[in-house]
């Protein structure tokens, strides 16, 4: 089996983790886009969600993760016991998650299913690929919200589409590899093409937000439902 390098480095991220809500059990967090969810196996990637938190909450740990890019909710289980609980309604998939996302042109239809197996191989690292054969089953919802022309710095224009997405799995890089499927790669998304277009090289970020949570709380079994707006 061949052995996975991971070259990237991680710029400095200077925006703080904002904790939405907090009891003795769980945290919901907004977390900034350009921070990592776990430390790298790089030294210079050591700053991560995991690293902030557990310096004020020593036994948390991370129930679900958002890429680099990503900004937008995770949970954070406080103790072991509460993982494994919030883990399970994961693997149930019973959490329902929404993001808000911005894509390169303008969709065609106003709805729809993508409907298309992930794989992962080595060679291709860190990106994932669509695969009838190898892939494990990955779908998602799309529900457009706007059309609009953006301006970039150089003073030009690009078609835009405002989405927003529902995985209904849960695979690597899913909503991202997904949108490049459709044919409209996510603005700001480097290993998908959402940089393929003149000027879109200068996004600030990836363009793609958790923007809803629902789970049930592994204690008091009621419903949670958080909402935190898109930045972009």
């Amino acid at each position: 089996m061949s052995t996975i390098i991971d070259t990237f480095i991680a710029p400095p991220c200077h925006e703080q983790i904002d904790i939405l809500y907090q009891d003795e059990y769980l945290l919901v967090i907004n977390k900034p886009s350009g921070l990592l969810s776990l430390s790298g196996k790089n030294p210079q990637n050591l700053d991560s969600v995991h690293y902030r938190l557990v310096t004020l909450f020593p036994d948390c740990t991370l129930v679900h993760r958002l890429d680099f890019g990503t900004s937008g909710l995770m949970i954070i289980a406080l103790n072991k016991a509460i993982n494994a609980a919030l883990c399970q309604q994961f693997s149930q998939r019973t959490v329902a998650k929404v993001y808000q996302a911005l894509l390169c042109g303008y969709l065609d239809d106003n709805e729809g299913i993508i409907d298309a197996p992930i794989a992962k191989y080595p060679a291709l690292f860190p990106r994932m690929s669509i695969s009838e054969v190898n892939g494990k089953p990955a779908r998602s919802c799309y529900l457009v919200k706007e059309r609009f022309q953006q301006k970039m710095e150089e003073g030009m224009t690009i078609p835009l589409t405002r989405v927003q997405l529902t995985p209904e799995t849960g695979r690597t890089h899913q909503l991202r590899i997904h949108c490049q499927y459709l044919g409209h790669p996510i603005l700001g998304c480097d290993l998908y093409g959402g940089q393929c277009l003149p000027g879109t090289e200068h996004a600030p970020r990836l363009m793609l937000h958790a923007s809803e949570l629902r789970f049930t709380h592994p204690i008091s079994q009621k419903p949670l439902h958080f909402i935190h707006s898109s930045p972009f």
